[in-house]
């Protein structure tokens, strides 16, 4: 378990789903993870931490997904929070607009209501508030 954890960041979710898949006995799942938090190989500020900042950079994800995977690996609101914290609001901004005019770009769709449609989609997919889309559809629209 020390190597699954150390050549990969893990929540405790995660290293639960492990044991299991390995039919460790269930009376040693928390003394093996309490050892693991104990020789620094768990640290799930550290995993919220280094999921936020490498989704937003890899794939381009916002806030709102970002926050619904932490959610769903079992991390309480005050590590979302933290990872959350991680991504620059410059750089997310950024990022935001630059994504949306190349998603707005690369749709060939030439019913407007239909190429709208695919975009509110594309973005809201990846996580990105819907306030900023909406606003970002109308300006691009204007361009037209």
């Amino acid at each position: 378990m020390e190597y699954y954890c150390s050549y990969q960041e893990r929540c405790h979710a995660e290293v639960v789903q492990k044991l299991y898949s390995l039919a460790a006995p269930q009376k040693l799942h928390d003394e093996i993870i309490v050892h693991l938090i104990h020789h620094n190989f768990l640290n799930e500020e550290r995993f919220a931490k280094l999921f936020s900042i490498s989704k937003f950079h890899q794939k381009k994800w916002g806030k709102n997904r970002i926050s619904a995977e932490l959610k769903q690996r079992q991390l309480s609101d005050y590590l979302v929070r933290i990872g959350l914290k991680e991504i620059p609001e410059e750089e997310y901004e950024t990022t935001f607009h630059e994504l949306a005019e190349k998603t707005w770009n690369s749709i060939t769709e030439k019913n407007v209501l239909k190429k709208r449609k695919k975009f509110f989609d594309t973005l809201l997919r990846k996580g990105w508030e819907s306030d900023w889309v909406y606003e970002k559809v109308k300006a691009l629209e204007k361009n037209v």
